[in-house]
């Protein structure tokens, strides 16, 4: 399982999720910069995201949705406000001019390599504890249903390298 840890912390009101991965930090990186790889991993595997733009640059832009089995679409968008190619990326969740009170306010996307291959660490703010309680625990649950499909693509595209 590739989470190793999730922390919720209400003083800080984040929640941090630690996920390991048997690749290298650079193909870690471009699952996250790919939207149609980011397509194969983001959200529960029930609701499967659709990028529509994936402007993955500071001040650039990514707009998503997710459907449901029943066919009801959600929609998510991040601002960019810092990317550090391999190594890190920050964006706002939604509009940073029309944040939505009762979700999260940032996220932040860590990359390193480790011993056995590389880590990815999410830690997303929230404005309000009220925020935080409505939406921490159906992140992780996301979460926690989506690095297992990241460490699937991973570990196609690592077997198809590996023949090529």
């Amino acid at each position: 399982m590739p989470v190793t840890s999730v922390t919720k912390d209400a003083a800080k009101l984040t929640l941090t999720v630690v996920a390991d991965f048997p690749v290298p930090q650079q193909r870690l990186w471009d699952a996250y910069a790919d939207p149609r790889q980011l397509e194969r991993f983001w959200g529960p595997p029930a609701w499967p995201a659709t990028f529509t733009r994936h402007d993955f640059k500071v001040g650039g832009r990514a707009e998503y949705f997710m459907t449901a089995p029943n066919g009801e679409k959600w929609s998510g968008s991040w601002k960019f406000t810092v990317v550090n190619p391999i190594s890190f990326f920050e964006a706002y969740d939604g509009d940073d001019n029309a944040l939505d009170p009762n979700g999260p306010a940032s996220m932040t996307f860590t990359f390193e390599t480790t011993p056995t291959g590389s880590r990815m660490t999410g830690v997303t703010r929230f404005s309000t504890i009220e925020a935080m309680e409505q939406s921490a625990a159906a992140m992780e649950e996301g979460m926690r249903a989506a690095m297992p499909q990241l460490d699937a693509l991973l570990a196609e595209r690592s077997a198809s390298a590996a023949h090529a």
